[in-house]
């Protein structure tokens, strides 16, 4: 693929700096004190296409609340997850678009498609409907899944020991960067079956956090995930499966709770799913074979 414009990652713009009055004591202070909290900001992904008569178009596709940093994984994690692009040969460039704040954010970039990739919009906007973890129609939202996803993890022969994911939670904290200063972000993290963390992403929102980590995958051509699992900071949601099956990840690693549709979601692809994860105990809801 071609060049990546305007990496924000590179530039430290995750935290902002507020002035705040502290309660202590039983007292509220006189004086304002610095705090460091997670930049939140809009972020417009647009996909640059060809026409079919060959002329280029650009279409906003999705607009979400992220962190900034690492906007061109996220923006290409998402299209991939959602089922736009299918490799990384689909994507030409990632460009920031428009003026620059003077915070220095650039907050929408186009993603520019390869010549003759074709796109079907009208799927994407299914694609949202299906995927929203609703409860209005959690089968049908499964079989979109079934339908979209080109790798299958079921069929993943990956093991882990017990023991090793015990002791992920805490590696993932002593890399959580930005939540170590303001306690404000979720965070994925890609491990090996040493229970190494091999690469992290931290958004204010969980899904984006695993898109930004998907999409890092794709851009250096390591998909499927068939040799990682995928830990989340958070509660596994239908959308953080339905995401990690699509980059064909085996193992789907939560601290928190999994909901309902998720487990069916599991169950249904063979991902091993394993929620409440502490240092020494978790519980597995799917492919429990995995777990040595």
């Amino acid at each position: 693929m071609g060049e990546i414009d305007e990496r924000q990652g590179s530039r430290p713009l995750s935290t902002r700096r507020l002035e705040v009055r502290r309660f202590r004591g039983g007292e509220l202070g006189v004086v304002d004190d610095p705090d460091l909290v997670a930049t939140e900001e809009p972020f417009e992904i647009r996909v640059g296409y060809s026409r079919r008569d060959g002329s280029r178009a650009e279409e906003p596709v999705s607009v979400t609340m992220r962190t900034p940093g690492h906007d061109e994984d996220l923006a290409v994690g998402f299209l991939f997850t959602e089922g736009i692009i299918h490799a990384n040969t689909d994507v030409q460039s990632v460009v920031a678009r428009g003026q620059r704040a003077a915070d220095g954010l650039i907050n929408v970039v186009r993603v520019e498609l390869t010549p003759g990739v074709s796109v079907d919009f009208k799927r994407l906007e299914r694609n949202f409907y299906m995927t929203s973890s609703c409860g209005v129609c959690g089968k049908a939202s499964i079989d979109a899944v079934a339908v979209q996803g080109q790798y299958d993890p079921g069929a993943v022969d990956f093991r882990i020991a017990g023991a090793v994911l015990g002791r992920l939670p805490g590696a993932l904290k002593t890399q959580q960067s930005v939540f170590e200063q303001t306690g404000g972000l979720h965070a994925s993290g890609l491990f090996d079956a040493a229970g190494t963390i091999v690469a992290l992403r931290e958004d204010v929102g969980r899904h984006n956090a695993l898109d930004k980590l998907i999409g890092q995958a794709l851009l250096r051509g390591e998909l499927p995930l068939s040799r990682n699992g995928v830990i989340v900071s958070g509660r596994a949601s239908f959308e953080l499966m339905q995401k990690s099956k699509m980059a064909g990840c085996p193992l789907v690693v939560a601290v928190g709770a999994p909901s309902s549709l998720a487990v069916e979601l599991a169950r249904e692809f063979g991902i091993t799913l394993v929620g409440f994860l502490k240092s020494d105990r978790f519980n597995v809801y799917s492919r429990p074979d995995r777990i040595l």
